[in-house]
C-alpha cells in the first residue's frame, strides 16, 4: 500500500488555526495544541457575549432614559408606564437617542406620559 504524505495539508490547517490565535499571550499564540484549546474557549465566549451585548445595551439605554426623565421631574418607571398607557410604542434605543439628541421631543414625550397617568 502506498503511503500518504499529509505534511502540506496538516501544515496549512495548523497555520490557519495559529492565525486566529494572533495576539494571544505566551505559548497560546505559537503552540498549536495550546492555541487550539484557547480558541475553543474564545469562540464559545464570543458566541455567548454577542447575546450578552444586547442586554448590556438595553441597560445602558435605560440609564440614559432615566437620567433624562429625572431632569424633567419624573422617574424612569413612571415615564415608561405613562408611555404604555398612552399607547406610544417606542423602544428604549429610540427613546435614549431622543433624550440625547432631541431634548424638545423628549420633553413632549414626558408631558404625554405624565398626562396619561
Amino acid at each position: 500500500m502506498a503511503r500518504v504524505k499529509r505534511g502540506e495539508k496538516a501544515h496549512k490547517r495548523r497555520k490557519r488555526l495559529l492565525k486566529h490565535a494572533k495576539g494571544f499571550m505566551w505559548g497560546r499564540k505559537s503552540k498549536y495544541r495550546q492555541a487550539k484549546e484557547a480558541l475553543l474557549h474564545a469562540w464559545s465566549f464570543q458566541f455567548a457575549d454577542r447575546r450578552k451585548k444586547k442586554g448590556q445595551f438595553r441597560r445602558l439605554w435605560q440609564i440614559q432614559i432615566g437620567a433624562a426623565a429625572k431632569q424633567h421631574g419624573i422617574s424612569y418607571s413612571k415615564f415608561i408606564h405613562g408611555l404604555k398607557k398612552a399607547h406610544i410604542e417606542l423602544d428604549r434605543k429610540i427613546l435614549s437617542d431622543l433624550a440625547q439628541n432631541e431634548p424638545k421631543i423628549f420633553k413632549k414625550l414626558v408631558e404625554v406620559s405624565q398626562a396619561a397617568q
